[in-house]
């Protein structure tokens, strides 16, 4: 029986519109990409492999024509889409609305070839009943200048990656990949470090008072900080350079020192005051616009605590089951439908007084925003409250933030009014003093009501309010305290994975769709790792780096990686050709080296010099290398011999931290050397220091006629320890780690445990963070009670954790855990790992179901390497004239790419 067939992208999304568009409808999944460039030897075709570009798949020498594959566990799911087609007599395409999904679509139509019958593409932004009718109802032909464009993204990543890689391989570490973004991105992880590592800090001091406005004011007390010495501003930290010096000239800036402020406390003690100026402004703050995929991200990071992957995995699920609309997007612009349902919730949830009389409308910053969807927003005409969603765990978390965010869109003004006080007075040594007291109050929340966007970095939030008393100018008051407090500049802050998204997109690097992916590739790549939420560059990576920098500079700049995306838009706009642009990236130009070039000529490399960093200055004799074992370190003895002495440098001390005195304290204790501090008063054993891959620890020695499967008791020293003042004592306190604090009255037993981002409370499956490492040792039951008596803190407080916790495997006896990987959640007993199926989930999946999944994956042994011999593989060659082949309909396709219509 004849049937329309449509086909989507993933199996979830097949179910819901299946369901939808009822009999008369087959809809099936192309479970993603289902044609690519060849990723092995194996897969190259065989006619092209004896070509100069062979490897590269592209034939850079005709058009840089790419050669297309199926790969081999695509080929009997295109033999199905094959059968379904023929018994069809409608082809719908209904792949995303945007370059990617354009190109799934153009590839599916070249490789199912349909004959006779038409073909349409089908595009939506929301999952919803009315929303997938309304689309099947108005399709449209398949834009062929969107499928252009995702194809040059993907040759010219292509020729970088393939090109550059073999560079990395040969000089830093095989294995290694370059990207055109991906590489990008951690430069700017390695430049950030390198800011930090040349940072010197300064030191300054100011006063802070309290100061009493009278028994008839409300409030009576507030706080103020010293502003002024006559007439000269007291330094803060932001007069001061990276270099710890001061920024102004001398005499703009008065640079107070400890003993200079404790004078001044002195000078003031009985010194009266008066209000020398009140400057009161109208508050006002408009609502933030709706989400787009970055700053779905950021938020979703800052508040949740999900990392760019996980977030883009629970909105992924959202969308495909109807809840939210794509969240891949540039826009901030909501329909008219999607305006009247915010505004309907507005008026039902919080009242018409916090209804802006006319509809807010959002303008996209993104520059060439190209995707043609609404904002993220909950889908349908009219929105469900998390409440009403059914939704658990993650994605109700995840609904949660988008729903509010939109509806608060469509919400009035916060309106108040800030105050700006200046109080002085005269020291008993004659300096006229000024202190400066800034407060805010709020007098209509607006859409501060429904939502407050989350801060960094101890920035205020815009929901804070700090009230002053109502003072006016020559009004007395007194100081009811003052104290002298000094603090120390900071180094700029490391990026987290939200404001390393908002750096990209700030310097209009790569495509925001791509940001998660990216940032998964340098953390999977052992370029950069998490320490808490705080992204650090490994050794390797200033490796990489330095070599991209000294030898393809062009290829590794912020500006021409940022400049190449506007490329690629004029590209898909009709403007500028594709082949001359490739062209002169490759081969290069009369005013620009190409890559080819660079690559041919790169001539005698030092690989050695590449790899080797000074540690302090040139008199330290100290030279850390990036070898193919790790970082270690190189130093004299003590008799001046160079490079006499090696000490391996831990795998997660951040390279701020390597200074000369820390180079000093590892090559005096390599790892594997023991010191030895006595032995255990209980059990009579040894008990030694040492430097290990992860840092200096202390441990047991087992006697030689200890059971086989016996195992030392470890303890990580404290970061206020090292091994030349470690005692005894302070080793029997590190080994009686973990130590039960107590017993909580549900009857779970809390334990205080030091992991890798720091120590924490364990209490079942709820970890709470500690301030300090000496907490360990020294917190009692009744203060973690009370930790666990506030709510969970969320982002750069959270405690490091897996999605779930579910208990031990019953074969290995280890704990299984649930964990976001790059292709999905999976379960893990630390030796194997299994992907969820499509009929679990994070919220629903047991201890059961996990050691059935985990047997499964047992069963099969371990991982196979890659075949080297495999079946060849099909080229899609395009067809080289395309550029001349007539535009048709896309009922009269032929396999030649050009055959579909472009739009204007």
């Amino acid at each position: 029986m004849a049937h329309k067939l449509v086909i989507v992208e993933s199996p979830a999304k097949a179910r819901t519109i299946g369901g939808y568009l009822g009999q008369g409808y087959v809809v099936e999944s192309s479970i993603g990409h289902i044609r690519d460039l060849p990723q092995s030897a194996a897969d190259t075709p065989a006619k092209i492999k004896d070509k100069p570009w062979g490897r590269l798949a592209v034939d850079v020498d005709n058009g840089f024509e790419p050669y297309y594959v199926v790969p081999r566990d695509k080929k009997s799911h295109i033999s199905k889409l094959k059968t379904l087609l023929k018994e069809a007599d409608e082809l719908y395409l209904a792949t995303d609305e945007d370059r990617e999904g354009e190109a799934i679509a153009w590839h599916l139509l070249d490789e199912l070839k349909p004959k006779g019958i038409p073909v349409k593409r089908m595009v939506f932004h929301e999952i919803t009943k009315p929303a997938i009718l309304a689309a099947a109802e108005h399709p449209r032909d398949l834009d062929m200048d969107l499928v252009e464009a995702q194809e040059a993204r993907r040759i010219l990543d292509r020729l970088y990656g393939y090109e550059v890689s073999p560079v990395l391989w040969k000089k830093v570490m095989s294995g290694l990949s370059a990207g055109r973004v991906q590489s990008v991105a951690t430069r700017l992880v390695v430049d950030r470090e390198r800011e930090r590592m040349a940072f010197r800090v300064a030191s300054y001091w100011d006063l802070e008072g309290t100061f009493d406005a009278g028994a008839s004011k409300e409030p009576r007390m507030f706080p103020a900080k010293l502003h002024s010495i006559d007439g000269g501003r007291v330094a803060g930290g932001s007069d001061f350079g990276a270099d710890g010096l001061l920024k102004s000239k001398k005499g703009e800036r008065v640079h107070l020192d400890r003993a200079a402020a404790e004078a001044l406390v002195t000078a003031l003690a009985d010194t009266t005051y008066d209000v020398r100026s009140v400057e009161a402004k109208p508050y006002r703050r408009s609502p933030y616009a709706p989400f787009r995929t970055t700053t779905l991200q950021q938020e979703a990071s800052r508040k949740l605590g999900m990392s760019a992957s996980v977030t883009m995995s629970v909105a992924q699920r959202l969308y495909e089951n109807g809840f939210i609309t794509y969240m891949r997007t540039d826009s901030t612009t909501l329909s008219d439908a999607a305006v009247g349902a915010a505004r309907a919730q507005v008026r039902e949830l919080y009242g018409a007084e916090y209804l802006p009389d006319a509809p807010r409308t959002y303008a996209s910053k993104v520059k060439n925003a190209q995707e043609a969807h609404e904002a993220i927003r909950p889908a349908g005409d009219s929105f469900r409250t998390p409440a009403q969603t059914g939704l658990t765990g993650d994605q109700f978390r995840l609904y949660e933030l988008i729903w509010m965010r939109t509806v608060a869109s469509q919400m009035k003004d916060a309106v108040g009014q800030s105050v700006s006080v200046r109080i002085g007075g005269a020291a008993a040594d004659g300096r006229d003093v000024v202190f400066a007291a800034s407060g805010r109050v709020i007098t209509f929340h607006g859409f501060l009501k429904a939502y407050v966007e989350g801060t960094e970095g101890g920035k205020r939030s815009d929901d804070d309010q700090v009230p002053l008393p109502d003072l006016h100018e020559g009004d007395a008051v007194s100081a009811a305290s003052l104290a002298a407090n000094g603090h120390e500049t900071k180094p700029p802050a490391r990026y987290t994975e939200a404001t390393l998204i908002k750096e990209l997109e700030d310097r209009e690097i790569g495509r925001p769709s791509t940001y998660a992916s990216i940032i998964g590739t340098i953390l999977n790549r052992g370029y950069v790792y998490k320490k808490g939420t705080a992204l650090v560059p490994a050794w390797l990576a200033f490796s990489v780096t330095r070599l991209l920098e000294e030898h393809f500079p062009r290829q590794v700049s912020y500006e021409f990686t940022a400049g190449m995306e506007d490329v690629l838009d004029e590209i898909a706009a009709g403007r500028k050709d594709l082949q001359s642009e490739l062209g002169e990236f490759y081969y290069g130009s009369d005013s620009v080296i190409g890559l080819k070039p660079l690559v041919d000529g790169l001539g005698e490399i030092d690989a050695r010099e590449l790899a080797t960093f000074p540690v302090g200055g040139p008199d330290s004799g100290i030279h850390l290398r990036v070898g193919r074992y790790g970082p270690y370190l190189e130093g004299p003895d003590e008799d001046g011999t160079p490079y006499a002495r090696r000490a391996n440098v831990p795998d997660d001390l951040p390279p701020d931290e390597l200074t000369v005195e820390k180079a000093k304290e590892l090559l005096a204790n390599p790892a594997g050397e023991e010191i030895q501090l006595g032995r255990h008063p209980e059990s009579g054993l040894e008990i030694v220091a040492k430097n290990g891959r992860f840092g200096p620890y202390v441990t047991e020695v087992l006697p030689e006629d200890a059971p086989k499967g016996a195992k030392p008791r470890t303890g990580s020293l404290f970061k206020s320890m090292s091994l030349d003042t470690v005692t005894l004592d302070d080793a029997l306190k590190l080994l009686s780690l973990p130590r039960v604090v107590g017993t909580a009255e549900d009857g779970e037993e809390i334990t205080a445990q030091n992991g890798r981002y720091g120590p924490y409370l364990k209490k079942g499956t709820d970890s709470r963070s500690l301030a300090s490492e000496d907490q360990l040792l020294t917190i009692t039951l009744e203060e973690a009670l009370r930790i666990y008596a506030q709510p969970k803190q969320r982002g750069r407080a959270a405690a490091a954790a897996p999605l779930k916790e579910l208990g031990n495997d019953p074969v290995s006896g280890q704990p299984v855990v649930v964990k976001a990987g790059r292709f999905g959640e999976y379960v893990t007993d630390g030796e194997y790992n299994a992907t969820l199926r499509k009929e679990d989930s994070v919220e629903s999946i047991t201890i059961e179901r996990a050691a059935e999944l985990l047997a499964e994956r047992r069963a099969k042994g371990p991982a196979k390497k890659a075949a080297k011999r495999g079946a060849k593989k099909t080229a899609a060659k395009k067809a080289t004239t395309k550029k001349a082949a007539a535009k048709k309909a896309p009922a009269k396709k032929t396999t030649t790419k050009k055959a579909a219509t472009k739009r204007a």
